[in-house]
């Protein structure tokens, strides 16, 4: 917390760590963060007025590093999720973002879409490690700017023998060709209409073509993903065929975005509907073709970590105009969700690997909102008092946090538990 000395006290009494506290721990509890309720749940001798004057690029930065802080601290106790999917990578990282309209005083700072959209609007980039349950890679950007300005980022946070899901939002041939040549893994939605070639000969594949004429359930391809040869990715091209209903329902949306632009969706396209289609340059015997789709399916826990992050922390929830006062809530927010997330992972991957059982996020981010205020007194006694607090309450929450398995329904791990074949 290197900026700890550049925190500007005013009139009242606010230490730092009482503000980061109710940044973090005290916005928990709190359904509409407003000043005067944070006045009240930290019991400081402040006025809203002082602690309004509080929200300065200072506490920002302070905030921000308190969030870096966090960030770079390892549990080396917890364990690595075992599955049969999951063993061949050390790090399983998903990569998603989720956006919410800001009050329109931010526009200039956080400017959204405009027209019939927000005028300002806020987006926050995230990414979680599945194995280890380490939430972080957060960049708050202006809802403006798109995923794929942040795809050539993603290179940089992986390492040898990684896999990498993220959605379509961020393909982009070169980065896949980055992650190639440094010998991570990448598993992907196919972008129609992105040049595939064919290995060896390097002619253009005309995929809608290829799979009109094919008659099975899945197909499996080696191309070479990309049009310029200097950027061609190596990748197995997997297709699966949907049922009759879902995709008629893709060609209604496909059709009724393609009106509202004034256009007509092409014949290759309304084909691509009968299809889900995802690349890889994982090797079969690391990602067999039957069960590439359970793993990509990881991806939509990152999408449960968003739901939790706005249903129960309320990121997209602020009362001001004010961006120093948006980040500093936002960065407290942030902390106590990979604070929550450090102790989902410890008691999960402990659960799971020992016992096949599962923690459900939803219940226990709930658990600790119900706790946040007695929480927020021990730690204003001392930290101790509430390291020990969570010692003795977290067993307790624990009982009534473990997700219900069904026989007719297999969560996310039991899929990717399930024994590796390469049957379709």
């Amino acid at each position: 917390m290197a900026r700890k000395s550049g925190f500007v006290r005013r009139r009242g009494k606010l230490t730092a760590f009482e503000f980061v506290m109710l940044m973090t721990v005290g916005q928990l509890g709190l359904k509409h963060p407003s000043l005067a309720a944070m006045v009240q749940a930290i019991e400081a001798k402040i006025s809203r007025e002082a602690l309004h004057q509080r929200f300065t690029l200072q506490a920002v930065l302070f905030m921000q590093d308190c969030l870096d802080h966090v960030l770079r601290q390892k549990f080396t106790s917890t364990e690595p999720l075992d599955a049969a999917l999951l063993r061949p990578f050390p790090r399983v990282l998903i990569f998603d973002s989720s956006s919410w309209d800001v009050d329109p005083q931010l526009k200039t700072v956080l400017p959204g879409s405009g027209g019939g959209a927000s005028a300002a609007n806020c987006k926050l980039q995230a990414g979680y490690e599945y194995r280890s349950g380490q939430l972080g890679f957060f960049q708050v950007s202006p809802g403006i700017r798109p995923d794929q300005a942040y795809s050539p980022a993603l290179p940089g946070l992986a390492d040898k023998g990684d896999l990498v899901v993220a959605d379509l939002g961020y393909f982009k041939v070169k980065t896949f060709r980055q992650h190639h040549d440094n010998g991570v893994f990448f598993l992907s939605r196919f972008l129609v209409g992105t040049t595939l070639c064919e290995v060896g000969t390097g002619a253009a594949i005309n995929l809608s073509r290829v799979l009109q004429c094919f008659t099975g359930d899945f197909l499996e391809l080696d191309v070479l993903l990309g049009r310029v040869k200097s950027e061609q990715t190596p990748c197995r091209l997997i297709c699966m065929r949907i049922g009759e209903q879902a995709a008629s329902k893709r060609r209604r949306k496909l059709l009724k975005e393609a009106q509202k632009k004034g256009r007509t969706p092409s014949q290759a396209c309304l084909v691509m509907c009968d299809w889900t289609l995802l690349i890889t340059n994982a090797p079969a015997d690391l990602l067999p073709t039957a069960m590439a789709y359970h793993l990509y399916r990881v991806r939509w826990q990152i999408e449960l970590i968003f739901k939790q992050l706005k249903s129960v922390m309320r990121i997209h929830k602020s009362d001001t105009g004010l961006d120093n006062r948006l980040r500093c809530e936002l960065y407290g927010k942030l902390i106590m969700a990979v604070l929550i997330h450090r102790v989902h992972a410890h008691l999960q991957n402990g659960l799971w690997n020992s016992q096949r059982r599962e923690v459900s996020f939803d219940k226990l981010y709930k658990r600790f909102q119900e706790r946040a205020f007695l929480l927020l007194r021990h730690c204003l006694i001392t930290l101790s008092a509430a390291s020990g607090f969570l010692h003795t309450e977290i067993p307790r929450m624990l009982k009534a946090c473990f997700k219900a398995h069904q026989p007719s329904r297999q969560t996310t791990l039991q899929r990717l538990d399930q024994p590796l074949t390469s049957t379709p």
